[in-house]
């Protein structure tokens, strides 16, 4: 019973249908049908013209995305436990040709104007410090927090006021759009460029790039193929970002994560670190109460010392999680 880590969970079966569709002869790269239905499907979405480039990972999107707002010289603002100062083993550096990640504090791993703040007013050395060029947040946070479109416009604003690029990594964003009631509009406010995650929400092997400023696609085209992410083959990617977004399955499939959640958020109670609002939980737990839910077969990852994550996705059996839930409440 495993509750490690949505990236676990079996590719959908509407994804091998589609990519089964797409295994027929078409033109390479992204000219094939599927790659250019892309930006159309997205901006019937998002409710605004937009491009869409597909890509095999979320670290490779979160960096092609903040490629086209910072410079070698300049710095991405971000939480301190954003993924992409933790999880991505230096990739925005990398990609970004030394670009910095400046820090921010913030409960939840969400930032704050005020956190954002306080990062630019420590910068007052001009070309002796590194200028932030963008603001990025995680939607949902690395703790499964939501912002709101409060929370979100209240960034916009700081990033307007200092004329600053606005990314998400949205690697949940499916999660966080299900918990706002399912409007993308909503749950992406007025961004610059998503991340928009497919994997860990029934996908087998594709993410996007959306990039609200269309004129910057070709950028990320150049930078996508020199870093070796222009898959020759793009029919399958985009077949199944589109068999995602076909009959709204990413909403379907999120919801069903996040219910599955619910329930074992129910058995947690007074343990959960957090609220329950996506599909991910934070649960305090010594270590001989872990090791008295493997001893039950329940699979999961230590946070830290004082608590584990737990995270469920769309195919996770609810029997499994009342069965946790109910091994949670007994310890």
């Amino acid at each position: 019973m495993q509750f490690l880590s949505d990236n676990a969970a079996p590719v959908h079966p509407r994804v091998w249908d589609a990519m089964r569709a797409a295994d027929a002869p078409d033109t390479p790269y992204d000219t094939d049908a599927l790659s250019r239905e892309l930006d159309a499907r997205f901006t019937a979405l998002f409710g605004r013209e937009c491009a869409a480039l597909t890509v095999a990972t979320g670290t490779a999107a979160n960096c092609l995305a903040l490629a086209t707002m910072v410079q070698p010289h300049g710095g991405v603002i971000c939480h301190r436990e954003a993924h992409i100062e933790m999880d991505e083993c230096g990739a925005p550096g990398f990609y970004l040709h030394g670009a910095k990640l400046l820090l921010a504090e913030g409960e939840g791993a969400k930032l704050t104007p005020d956190g954002v703040g306080k990062v630019l007013a420590g910068i007052t050395r001009g070309v002796h410090q590194v200028p932030a060029h963008a603001i990025s947040i995680t939607q949902a946070s690395e703790y499964g927090l939501v912002y709101d479109a409060g929370e979100l416009a209240a960034i916009r604003s700081i990033a307007s006021e200092h004329g600053l690029g606005f990314h998400m990594d949205g690697a949940r964003f499916a999660n966080a759009c299900a918990y706002l009631g399912g409007s993308a509009t909503d749950a992406a406010g007025e961004i610059d460029a998503l991340s928009f995650g497919c994997v860990k929400n029934g996908g087998m092997g594709a993410e996007a790039v959306i990039l609200f400023d269309t004129e910057k696609a070709e950028m990320v085209r150049y930078r996508r193929k020199r870093a070796g992410h222009l898959q020759s083959k793009g029919r399958f990617l985009a077949a199944q970002i589109i068999a995602m977004l076909e009959d709204d399955i990413w909403l379907e499939n999120a919801r069903a994560a996040n219910a599955a959640a619910a329930i074992v958020a129910d058995g947690a109670a007074d343990r959960l670190v957090y609220p329950q609002q996506i599909n991910e939980l934070f649960v305090s737990m010594d270590a001989a109460e872990r090791t008295a839910l493997r001893e039950q077969g329940f699979g999961f990852y230590d946070w830290d010392d004082s608590c584990v994550r737990l995270v469920t996705h769309w195919a996770t059996d609810h029997d499994d999680a009342h069965k946790l839930a109910r091994a949670i409440a007994a310890l």
